[in-house]
């Protein structure tokens, strides 16, 4: 029997469908795009059971997407979460809202008695939205009282009451804490108070820093930071440590945290505020 010689277009389909057929027999790059895809897989499910243990035992403070808990101690993830309700002086009002509404609830949700304060303009760079007063409730009050500040740096505060300025109080001096005096939050003004227009409004000068100038606890003893710092003062060397720890904890919450080993303007007071960025001295 003669045989004849195959149509060009079928020899080229039948070359097409053996050259398929040899892939799918599990040639070297069919090989190899499989032990690639299993590694990718391998991976994708070591992630998410690493994820899944670490969403599990991680305590809540490191875990940033996790809700802020006042009552937490401060983790790595407490600082970016209060940051959340900050939100920039030029924003429109109803972001302002939103985010004021969310800090206020936090603070509510905390036991904290906290009233919206009135919104105020002295020109220039010396507006104050979104602010609020600690009206009372589980927190150390502040004298004076009924300060004006962010609402974000009244979070701030209450951590910082709860989580190291009590503990720290307890463990170094023996007493709680019964009120914090402060300098205020408030005053249009550049840093130091500087008439130079090239220099930075000072933090202040929208309500977003506190001074705080003494503890006094509820045995009736008062530790000055003007006093007490050096440990030569009438609070001694565990005033001191008191007043040093109670500095380098706000240093994890606040983004400003001056102290008299910064400067003699900070003599007799630590400034703590709600920067966007900052320093801790």
């Amino acid at each position: 029997m003669s045989l004849q010689a195959e149509p060009s277009g079928a020899q080229g389909v039948r070359g097409w469908g053996l050259a398929w057929n040899a892939g799918r027999g599990g040639g070297p790059m069919k090989r190899d795009l499989a032990e690639m895809w299993n590694l990718v897989w391998e991976i994708g499910l070591l992630i998410c059971a690493g994820f899944a243990l670490l969403n599990l035992f991680a305590p809540p403070q490191d875990l940033p997407w996790k809700p802020l808990d006042l009552d937490r101690p401060v983790g790595g993830a407490t600082a970016a979460k209060v940051a959340a309700f900050d939100v920039d002086a030029s924003a429109p009002a109803e972001t302002l809202e939103r985010a004021t509404d969310a800090c206020m609830k936090a603070l509510r949700d905390a036991g904290v008695q906290v009233e919206r304060a009135a919104d105020r303009d002295d020109g220039g760079f010396c507006v104050v939205r979104g602010a609020v007063r600690i009206a009372g409730g589980a927190v150390t009050p502040l004298a004076p009282a009924n300060v004006v500040m962010q609402c974000p740096l009244a979070v701030r505060y209450v951590i910082w009451d709860r989580q190291v300025l009590r503990p720290v109080a307890r463990e170094e001096l023996g007493s709680e804490p019964a009120r914090v005096e402060n300098y205020g939050t408030y005053s249009c003004r550049r840093i130091y108070g500087s008439q130079d227009e090239g220099e930075r409004p000072s933090e202040h000068a929208r309500a977003n820093a506190l001074d705080v100038a003494a503890v006094t606890l509820k045995d009736g003893r008062t530790v000055s930071v003007l006093n007490d710092w050096s440990g030569s003062g009438p609070a001694g060397q565990p005033g001191s440590r008191f007043l040093h720890r109670v500095r380098d904890g706000a240093c994890r919450l606040f983004s400003t945290v001056l102290s008299p080993d910064y400067n003699a303007a900070h003599a007799n007071h630590l400034h703590i505020d709600g920067a966007s960025r900052g320093i801790c001295r």
